[in-house]
Parts: structure tokens; C-alpha cells; sequence
């Protein structure tokens, strides 16, 4: 299934065909993780120390930028999270982590992947770093895979660099900021739950 959104940014476009056709399978969930400090809304998240507001939304995915990037087809920055139902339990969202790998690679170049393992407090997490060269910019993703409720969930924090210097920019900016946002990304407790997302509107 492709994307209707048009102005749906690269990185999209390859994981949600991977979110919604995973097979479900009969085994029990997961523990669920320790319930985050959340708003009531997902409306308005926020992340690394500034402000992301819902711009756009269907019924597996929302996409958030911060104030004055409201084009969706000249943003900079961008927060996307793509729920999975299908993937309920630690060995799910496994092959989850592993299906959205191999759609970066053959899109782009992986920087870095990383696992933080299952706790008696938390299932397992993963991370996926990569860059996506797009018609006139490059986009860098720092993609969190994690069950939240019970769900698979994908957390991403994305940022493009445009121009005929895109390739030198990015890395300039990944050389000065990589470290720091994978640990925000990672240290993120307010991604919203399927159901705060289910309630945001769906676009037209």
C-alpha cells in the first residue's frame, strides 16, 4: 500500500507499506512499558527542547514540524510516528526493526543500528540511524522502534539539508548534532500512544 499524503517525506514512503503489511501472529503481548508523562493531546509534542505541532495524519501515521514549517514540502525538520498493531511482543517488532533496515539500505546509507535489550521493566528498543538522498536534499533519520501499549511503534526524527551542497551539509551538520539527537531520540518519553494518536484528525 503506498502513501496517499503527496507531501509525505522519503523516509515515509518506505516504511509504512513495511507497517501495514506485517502478518499478525497468535502469541501473547509483551509487558507493556512504564506509562510516560503525556499530554492528553498529541497535538503538540515536545521534542529535544522545542515545539512540534500535527500537520498531517492518516490512520498509521502523523507527521509533526515546529512552528514556521508548516510546508510540508520544504521542512526541515519533522517528527513521524507509525504505529503497527501487528507487532505485539519483543520477536514482532524484531522483525519489524529488520524490515524498516533493509527498506533504508536500499534507499540510502545506514550510519548506525543499535538495540538497548530487554529489562523486567521494558521490552526491547531499537535504533536506526540513516541517511536518504532525495531529488535536492538529504534527509538523516534517527528512527526508534519500540512497543508502546502493547503496539509497535515507530518514532522518527528526520532532518533535511537542501541544496547543490546538500551532501557536504549534511554531513556537517551529522558531524555536529548525530550524537546528541540519537540520545534525545532515545531518551524521548513523550511519544504519543496509539490511542492519542487515533484521536488526532485524519487529513484530507
Amino acid at each position: 500500500m503506498s502513501i496517499v499524503h503527496p507531501l509525505s517525506r522519503l523516509a515515509l514512503s518506505l516504511l509504512v507499506p513495511i507497517a501495514l503489511a506485517m502478518p499478525a501472529q497468535a502469541k501473547q503481548p509483551a509487558t507493556r512499558a512504564p506509562a510516560a508523562a503525556q499530554t492528553q493531546s498529541a497535538a503538540s509534542l515536545n521534542f529535544n527542547g522545542a515545539r512540534y505541532l500535527h500537520r498531517w495524519s492518516d490512520s498509521t501515521q502523523a507527521e509533526f514540524t515546529p512552528a514556521g514549517q508548516e510546508d510540508l514540502s520544504k521542512w526541515q525538520d519533522m517528527i513521524t510516528v507509525v504505529t503497527n498493531a501487528s507487532a505485539r511482543d519483543g520477536e514482532q517488532l524484531a522483525g519489524l526493526a529488520e524490515a524498516v533496515l533493509a527498506r533504508y539500505k536500499q534507499a540510502g546509507k545506514i550510519i548506525k543500528t543499535d538495540s538497548k535489550p530487554r529489562t523486567p521493566q521494558s521490552p526491547a528498543e531499537h535504533l536506526i540511524v540513516a541517511v536518504l538522498p532525495g531529488k535536492g536534499f538529504v534527509e538523516t533519520v534517527f528512527a526508534r522502534i519500540k512497543l508502546i501499549d502493547d503496539t509497535g511503534t515507530i518514532a522518527i526524527y528526520a532532518h533535511r539539508v537542501y541544496g547543490e551542497n546538500a551532501a557536504n551539509d549534511f554531513g556537517a551538520w551529522l558531524t555536529a548534532n548525530g550524537e546528541a539527537t540519537e540520545r534525545a531520540v532515545m531518551a524521548w518519553d513523550g511519544i504519543p500512544t496509539p490511542a492519542q494518536l487515533s484521536a488526532l484528525p485524519r487529513s484530507k
